[in-house]
């Protein structure tokens, strides 16, 4: 799989457990964010890995409520369909911790030293991977 796309949401996500409003105006959000770094049809595969990396306060929202909304927003946009994703990965970290920034993307690094909170997004596309891969 190939990175096709990047992306670094530079505010607090927005639980899938949001009131429809807020949570509607957060999925716009992300998605004219990622419009701004798009250039052209979405992408077409048979199959889509999401990562995405929370950089939070104590109080963070729930990783996985976050995922789904993040999703939706890159819907024809980056991908033609959120149910081309086979993977998804994601990760929370308190920004109090310390990080190695060593072999991280250049947007993930941003986000971290930036000190607020954030959300990084990567987008592969490629063939789905044999369950044997993860074994």
């Amino acid at each position: 799989m190939e990175t096709i796309f990047e992306l670094l949401i530079p505010r607090r996500p927005k639980s899938l457990q949001a009131k429809n409003a807020k949570l509607q105006q957060w999925k716009s959000y992300v998605r004219d964010l990622a419009r701004t770094e798009w250039n052209g049809p979405p992408h077409v595969a048979p199959a889509f890995r999401v990562t995405l990396v929370y950089l939070c306060d104590v109080d963070a929202a729930d990783i996985d409520n976050i995922i789904k909304p993040i999703q939706d927003a890159l819907v024809g946009v980056v991908m033609p369909d959120d149910n081309l994703v086979s993977d998804v990965d994601s990760h929370g970290r308190l920004l109090d911790q310390a990080f190695d920034l060593t072999d991280l993307p250049a947007l993930l690094v941003q986000g971290a030293q930036a000190q607020r909170e954030c959300v990084y997004v990567r987008v592969l596309a490629g063939a789905v991977l044999p369950l044997t891969h993860f074994l």
